[in-house]
């Protein structure tokens, strides 16, 4: 939950004056990353909603959480750096407080020396014959791991650790081709066309091609890290000590933040390509149709990049062993400029291409709907929410309960009985964006409470008289949906308005965020980053916190989430629940919940794929929680086998069918005709509605549904 907030610039002014005029442009980085840390931390302490002491303690926190962050497999480092570290454990909050970038050099210094030995060491052990017949075991649970006491315990480890994805690799093979013979013995046997291709290995075979596998994969894997530079591990850093205030309190250096608003108004100015990193190449991935790269009808997926040229007046870069995000940043500019790829086909020709930049949407991040015919003769609307997306600087663009208003008119003069809105998956957005939607299904009234960090409560109302949709609504969620989701479906279940179904509880985020500029306190023509900081806490209309306790569905359905430690109550750095007096609101009573859980929970009890479903999940969360796993090739075999067995009976779950009938607008059945990727994307997301138990259950629910005269 973020929202579009202004500072107020007399709260600034006591506090903060002095940091206006602290600092010159910096010379270099080094000066750079000394301005932003302690920026970061003045910003921390007179800004977050709830501050904490910079002292040994707070270092203490930093300092675990950082090499958490940074090795969090305790595969890089040694015992004796680990012993030369410790020594600054409770010296970062003097090193935050003064700029002081000891801790920070020597740790990354140390990181990109080890990663150089490790390369090494994994091209000696691929220089020499993988014996899979030793008796050795790898240890997964990073908790229980040790870091390796010298270099030959590190040796040892990455060892394993290979051997563990080279056991892995091979496992692919088998599988794919079991898959393969099935599919053969089928066609065979229904004396059917034969095209498939089935090529079965040796295990000599398969081991060579599994390490030739892996081997590449380390290799790009140590080529992309020395690609990256010092700077982007100082964000990490940064991160650090943020997260430690709590953990939606994040430092974004200026392309972090670039990505964030590119995903969070749902657009990008481009050419509409996917770029892909392949073995220290560049590729064109999937072309948007409609977009620059597609319209140019010389650009293909699977082109190789060569160069890029930004602007006109530039010369090329050459983009060869480039990281896929630096390229990216060549490509995109202003709308309406040309840029220039030179890129070899596959039949090896180069080819320049010149393209006018463009505003491409990123469809994903949209409401989209659909119609549900139900067996029972009636029409229901299925809306799904992916986000709650605002364009704050365009007053043409994009937003959640525009995009909502406009699906719910649609479903409308389709003339449907019901409406299931789906939160599931959906992190949240902008706060501004929750009232507008409650608006479309109910009349004003308060939907959400803010507290800032001195105590002071707001009462957020919606203001919307003329509601669109008033008949029979479920709101759909799991324990990922987080922070606005959370405050639509608490408000909408407060009122009595909707019916909340799904995981036993949503994730557990009541805290609210919003952008600093780290520029705007110093004396700099330097972009120096952004801070997202946590400002205030919201809480529902009653008085509760959705903090950690999240949602409690009015109907629960546990789902493969469930059984996972997902949501705010397992991080140690997250708020507390608490409790403010309720606003004052009237309840609705649309609906007989009671009946409609008995029920749901009748139909469930019988539901023999969610029963299936749920032994599934639980299983899975046994794999999870294992510890240590065999690197003996017959031992895993065994085990591979025994797993196999067993989700031998979870197999009916990818054949489920929910029954259920879903409609496209004529408008979007004319768009599959021209448009192959969004006609591709239609028939695969219909395809995962059809498997979605949780969705068929929900159509019963809504069905029951009987909205009061």
């Amino acid at each position: 939950m973020w929202k579009n907030f202004k500072l107020n610039k007399f709260l600034l002014f006591i506090p903060l004056t002095s940091l206006m005029f602290c600092f010159n442009s910096p010379k270099n980085d080094d000066e750079k990353m000394q301005t932003i840390m302690v920026s970061v931390k003045n910003t921390l302490s007179y800004l977050h909603y709830s501050p904490k002491p910079i002292n040994d303690a707070y270092s203490k926190d930093v300092y675990k959480h950082y090499f958490e962050m940074i090795d969090p497999g305790k595969r890089y480092f040694l015992q004796s750096d680990m012993n030369e570290f410790a020594k600054h454990e409770t010296k970062l909050d003097d090193y935050i407080n003064q700029g002081d970038l000891q801790f920070y050099k020597l740790t990354i210094d140390r990181l990109y020396q080890r990663v150089d030995e490790i390369d090494k060491i994994t091209q000696e052990i691929f220089s020499k014959p993988i014996n899979l017949e030793e008796d050795e075991t790898l240890t997964l649970e990073s908790k229980l791991k040790k870091v390796p006491a010298d270099q030959k315990e590190q040796y040892n480890e990455w060892k394993k650790f290979i051997k563990y994805n080279i056991l892995q690799e091979i496992e692919s093979m088998n599988s794919k081709e079991e898959a393969q013979k099935e599919k053969k013995d089928s066609v065979q046997k229904f004396k059917l066309k034969d095209t498939i291709k089935l090529e079965i290995l040796s295990p000599q075979q398969k081991l060579t091609k599994a390490t030739d596998e892996v081997k590449d994969l380390v290799k790009e894997t140590f080529t992309r890290f020395k690609k990256r530079k010092k700077m982007d591990w100082f964000s990490v850093y940064m991160n650090a000590y943020t997260e430690v205030f709590d953990p939606h309190t994040n430092y974004y250096s200026p392309k972090d933040k670039e990505d964030f608003d590119t995903q969070f108004k749902g657009k990008v100015i481009g050419i509409g390509a996917i770029i892909q990193e392949k073995k220290g190449n560049l590729y064109l991935g999937a072309l948007t149709i409609g977009a620059p790269a597609w319209k140019s009808k010389k650009l293909s997926e699977g082109d190789k990049i060569l160069k890029v040229k930004s602007k006109p007046k530039e010369d090329h870069v050459n983009v060869v062993g480039m990281l896929s995000d630096e390229a990216v940043r060549l490509i995109r500019g202003e709308k309406g400029t040309p840029v220039t790829l030179t890129v070899q086909k596959k039949d090896k020709t180069i080819v320049e291409v010149t393209m006018i930049r463009e505003e491409v949407a990123i469809e994903d991040t949209f409401a989209k709907s659909i119609i549900v015919n139900s067996p029972n003769g009636k029409k229901y609307g299925f809306i799904n929410l992916p986000s709650f997306n605002a364009d704050f600087e365009d007053e043409k663009g994009r937003n959640a309960s525009d995009d909502i208003k406009n699906e719910i008119i649609k479903l409308k003069a389709q003339n449907i009985e019901g409406i299931v809105l789906d939160l599931r998956n959906n992190g949240g957005g902008s706060l501004t964006e929750v009232g507008d939607i409650m608006g479309l299904f109910m009349n004003a009234g308060p939907y959400v409470q803010v507290k800032d960090g001195n105590g002071k409560i707001q009462t957020l109302k919606n203001k919307q008289e003329t509601p669109i949709w008033t008949g029979p609504l479920v709101i759909m969620q799991n324990e990922i949906s987080a922070s606005a989701s959370e405050i639509l479906a608490g408000v909408m279940q407060d009122y009595g308005r909707a019916i909340i179904v799904g995981s036993p509880q949503s994730y557990g985020k009541g805290t609210v965020q919003t952008f600093v500029d780290l520029n705007r306190f110093l004396n700099s023509e330097d972009d120096f980053g952004s801070l997202k900081l946590t400002i205030q806490k919201f809480y529902r209309i009653t008085g509760e916190s959705n903090q950690r306790k999240g949602i409690v569905s009015d109907i629960q359905m546990k789902d493969f989430f469930t059984y996972a430690e997902i949501g705010e109550r397992y991080d140690d750095f997250a708020l507390a629940w608490d409790k403010i007096p309720s606003a004052t609101f009237q309840k609705l009573s649309y609906f007989d919940v009671k009946a409609l859980e008995k029920a749901s929970n009748d139909r469930m009890a019988k539901n023999a794929n969610y029963q299936l479903l749920l032994e599934s999940a639980q299983w899975r969360e046994q794999l999870d929680k294992e510890e240590t796993i065999t690197l003996n090739i017959n031992k895993f075999n065994d085990l591979m086998k025994h797993r196999k067995s067993q989700i031998e009976k979870f197999k009916k779950l990818t054949k489920f069918d929910n029954g259920l009938k879903f409609e496209m607008y004529p408008a979007e059945i004319e768009r599959e005709k021209k448009d192959e990727v969004f006609k591709k994307k239609s028939e695969m997301w219909m395809k995962n509605l059809r498997k979605d138990s949780y969705l068929q259950e929900a159509m019963n629910i809504v069905a029951d549904m009987k909205t009061k005269a």
